[in-house]
C-alpha cells in the first residue's frame, strides 16, 4: 500500500527516506512524450505542459487545447487515464487543469474464502480497487525583463484510495521554467518543491484478522514526497523534403536517497532520458527514445545495464492529434529476459 512515515528533513545518508512516494505522477502523460522517452520539460507546448512543465502553456498556438489519454501498463494490469485542458488568459499568461488516475481494478479479496465449516465458498470473494488520483491546477506567465523566458507553477491535490481499507489526501507545489533562443529550448521542472505530505487514514474496521492472516492492523500515518528536479534541453532542425526533426534530453534528479540509476548517491540520484522526433509537413510523426536506465543483476550473478526503449507515431490533422506510444520494459526472470508491453494512446484537439 505504500503507507510510510518518514522525516522530510533528514540529512544524508537518507536510508530512511521514502523512495517512490506518489510515483504514479512520474509515469508520464501524452503519447508524444512517452514515445520520446519522456523528454518534454523543454518541449511541452500544449495542454500536457500542465504536467511536464507548466511554463510551456504559454507556447500554445491556439485559444484552447484539450488532451485525453488512456494507457495500459504491464500488459494491461495497470490502467493509466489522463485528461487536460488549457487556455491563455492574455498575451503574457495562461492557465490549465489536469487530472490523472492510475489504478488496478477488480482485485479479489479472498480472506473470507474459507467459511466457518472450513469449506471453500467462492461466493464469499469480494473485489476492490487501488487507485491514485492527481489534480493539477496550472498557471504560467512570461517575464518582461528577459525575452524568451517564462515561468509556471502547479498546485496539486493528491487522493489515494485502497478500497474501503484506507485513503490519503495530499497537497503539493510544482514550479517550472522554459527559455527559448533560436532553435534551442531549455527547461527546468521542480516537482514537490515544498515537499508533499499524504495523510493516510486507515479504516480499522475493515482489517479483521482471519485464521490465515496475522493480527496486524496498520495505523494512520503521513507519507512524505521529497523534491525532484528535471533539467531539459532540445533543438529543432529543418531537413530536406519538408521534413523536420527534434532531439531532446532530460536529466531527472531525485533527492529521496540512492536509486538504481547511472549516477546514484545518498544525496541525489540522476537518471537520463533521450528522445527524437521526425515530422513530415507537421502532419505525420515518427518518434523514439530511451528511458529507465538501470543496472540489473542476472540470475548468473552478473550485473548488466538495461535500457527501456520507446517508440511511437503521431498524426495531426485540422487541430486533431492522435499519438500512439509503445514501451517494452525488460524484466529479468530466473535468468531469462521477458518483455512487458505498455501501450499508450492519447487524443488531443486544439481549437480557436
Amino acid at each position: 500500500m505504500g503507507v510510510a512515515a518518514a522525516q522530510a528533513q533528514s540529512s544524508p545518508p537518507r536510508d530512511n527516506t521514502p523512495k517512490y512516494s506518489n510515483d504514479f505522477l512520474s509515469i508520464g502523460v501524452g503519447g508524444r512524450a512517452l514515445a520520446m522517452g519522456s523528454t518534454q520539460v523543454s518541449l511541452a507546448d500544449d495542454a500536457t505542459a500542465g504536467y511536464w512543465n507548466p511554463a510551456g502553456l504559454l507556447r500554445q498556438k491556439t485559444k484552447y487545447d484539450a488532451v485525453l489519454m488512456h494507457s495500459e501498463l504491464f500488459s494491461g494490469i495497470v490502467k493509466n487515464d489522463y485528461a487536460a485542458f488549457s487556455m491563455p488568459l492574455d498575451e503574457r499568461s495562461a492557465i490549465g487543469a489536469s487530472i490523472i488516475r492510475v489504478g488496478v481494478d477488480d482485485i479479489p479479496d479472498t480472506r473470507a474464502l474459507v467459511n466457518e465449516y472450513n469449506q471453500i465458498s467462492y461466493d464469499r470473494i469480494t473485489y476492490f480497487s487501488v487507485a491514485d488520483y492527481g489534480l493539477l491546477l496550472s498557471y504560467a506567465r512570461k517575464l518582461e525583463a528577459v525575452e524568451g523566458l517564462q515561468l509556471g507553477a502547479n498546485a496539486k491535490i493528491i487522493y489515494r484510495n485502497v478500497g474501503d481499507y484506507a485513503n490519503a489526501w495530499g497537497f503539493g507545489i510544482d514550479a517550472g521554467a522554459q527559455y527559448e533562443r533560436n532553435n534551442w529550448r531549455f527547461g527546468l521542472m521542480a516537482r514537490d518543491v515544498t515537499t508533499t505530505h499524504n495523510t493516510w487514514k486507515i479504516n480499522t474496521d475493515k482489517f479483521q484478522p482471519t485464521i490465515d492472516t496475522l493480527d496486524f492492523v496498520p495505523s494512520n500515518s503521513t507519507e512524505v514526497t521529497l523534491p525532484r528536479f528535471v533539467l531539459g534541453v532540445s533543438r529543432s532542425f529543418k531537413l530536406p523534403g519538408e521534413l523536420t526533426a527534434v532531439v531532446a534530453t532530460d536529466l531527472e534528479i531525485t533527492t529521496d536517497g540512492k536509486r538504481n540509476t547511472p549516477i546514484a548517491s545518498n544525496f541525489v540520484s540522476i537518471a537520463p532520458h533521450i528522445g527524437a522526433e521526425i515530422g513530415y509537413r507537421n502532419l505525420l510523426f515518427l518518434r523514439g527514445g530511451a528511458t529507465n536506465v538501470q543496472r540489473i543483476q542476472a540470475f548468473s550473478g552478473k550485473e548488466e545495464w538495461k535500457v527501456q526503449p520507446t517508440l511511437g507515431v503521431g498524426v495531426a490533422l485540422s487541430g486533431l492529434r492522435l499519438d500512439l506510444a509503445l514501451s517494452r520494459l525488460a524484466i529479468e526472470r530466473l535468468g531469462q529476459n521477458s518483455q512487458a508491453n505498455s501501450i499508450m494512446v492519447s487524443l488531443g484537439y486544439a481549437f480557436k
